[in-house]
């Protein structure tokens, strides 16, 4: 979602945030440093430091984008436990789009990717065409819509 994120708004940015913190990556999202420490400490079990981030988010981005943080942490951390406890596993097509990020993120040391469907030979030969036909059109279609604006 991050990615496409990125792509819809026709900015760059570099994943590996969400896999390693700030540590210098640009992630291209506006109080991205604030918004991982916050993620970090959400999912963690430090009351003060989620205390410290939680002010540090509001300081900078506000209250709303606070809110929708959390809203956004506790989503992802539902839909997860859900998936997880449901055994669902990554879908072919979902691998397909997202086999390049996640062996760039090192995603594969994860216990839950041996759940992960990979697509077969010809859908592994299509998903760099299919990987640049989604990043265009989100990128078209940010376009227009920031045109609206």
């Amino acid at each position: 979602m991050l990615r496409a994120s990125i792509d819809y708004q026709g900015k760059q940015g570099d994943l590996r945030v969400v896999t390693e913190g700030s540590k210098g990556a640009d992630s291209g999202v506006t109080h991205s440093d604030e918004l991982v420490a916050f993620a970090e400490a959400a999912l963690g079990s430090d009351e003060a430091v989620l205390a410290s981030s939680r002010d540090a988010l509001r300081e900078v981005a506000g209250s709303e984008a606070l809110v929708d943080a959390a809203g956004v942490v506790g989503n992802f951390q539902r839909m997860v436990r859900i998936a997880d406890g449901a055994g669902i596993s990554l879908d072919a097509p979902v691998a397909l789009l997202s086999a390049d990020f996640r062996e760039e993120l090192g995603l594969a040391e994860f216990s839950t990717a041996s759940r992960i469907s990979e697509p077969g030979a010809l859908g592994q030969a299509f998903g760099g065409i299919a990987r640049a036909a989604v990043a265009t059109g989100l990128r078209i279609f940010g376009r227009r819509a920031r045109a609206k604006r």
